[in-house]
C-alpha cells in the first residue's frame, strides 16, 4: 500500500528571526551527550519514530551508530524532566556550507502536547547558530507530529521546499 507523503524543507537564516520560547520549569535540563552514547540516540530514534515510521536507521549495526554519533560534525543534545529523558535533537554542521541541519528531533510521547517541543526546539535552533553558521535547516513530512510543521513555523523557520512522495 503506498501512502503519499508531504515533505517540506524548512529553514533560518538568522539568530534574531528566532522566536524563542522559554525553559519551562528549571526542573529541565539539555546537555549535549559527552562523552557520546550511541545507545541514547538510537533509543530516542527507535521510541519517537516509531509513530512516525523513521525506518531508514533501524537496520543499522552497532558500528555504524557508533560512527555516526563519534563524526565531529554530529552533536545530539537530550532533555530531561529532573532524571527523566525527554527528548532530544540531533544537529549535523556543515562548516564548508556555513549551515547546520537539524537532523533529528522528538520529544517522548508521555512528554509530547506540553509545550516542551517548542522551548526544545528554540534550544535546537540557538545551538545551531555556533561558529559561522549562517543558516539552519530540517526537513519534516506528514507522518511526523502533527504540531510539527507549525512548530518549525511558529519558531520563525520558512518553507524553502516542498515535494510529495509515495512510500
Amino acid at each position: 500500500m503506498k501512502i503519499e507523503v508531504i515533505r517540506n524543507y524548512l529553514e533560518i537564516n538568522s539568530l534574531r528571526d528566532l522566536k524563542e520560547c522559554n525553559k519551562p520549569s528549571n526542573d529541565y535540563s539539555l546537555n549535549l551527550i559527552d562523552p557520546i552514547n550511541f545507545q541514547l540516540n538510537k533509543f530516542f530514534y527507535k521510541s519517537i519514530g516509531k509513530k512516525h515510521k523513521w525506518v531508514d536507521r533501524l537496520t543499522w549495526s552497532e558500528e555504524k551508530w557508533i560512527n555516526y554519533v563519534s563524526n565531529e560534525k554530529v552533536k545530539t543534545y537530550v532533555l530531561k524532566y529532573k532524571n527523566d529523558l525527554v527528548g532530544f535533537f540531533e544537529l549535523v554542521f556543515h562548516k564548508e556550507n556555513n549551515e547546520t541541519e537539524i537532523a533529528y528531533f522528538g520529544i517522548l510521547e508521555e512528554y509530547q502536547n506540553k509545550k516542551l517541543g517548542s522551548y526544545l526546539l528554540s534550544e535546537a535552533i540557538k545551538k545551531s547558530f555556533s561558529d559561522d553558521t549562517n543558516r539552519v535547516w530540517v526537513h519534516t513530512c506528514s507522518l511526523d507530529h502533527k504540531n510539527a510543521l507549525s512548530n518549525y513555523k511558529s519558531r520563525g523557520m520558512k518553507i524553502y521546499k516542498t515535494e510529495t512522495l509515495n512510500i
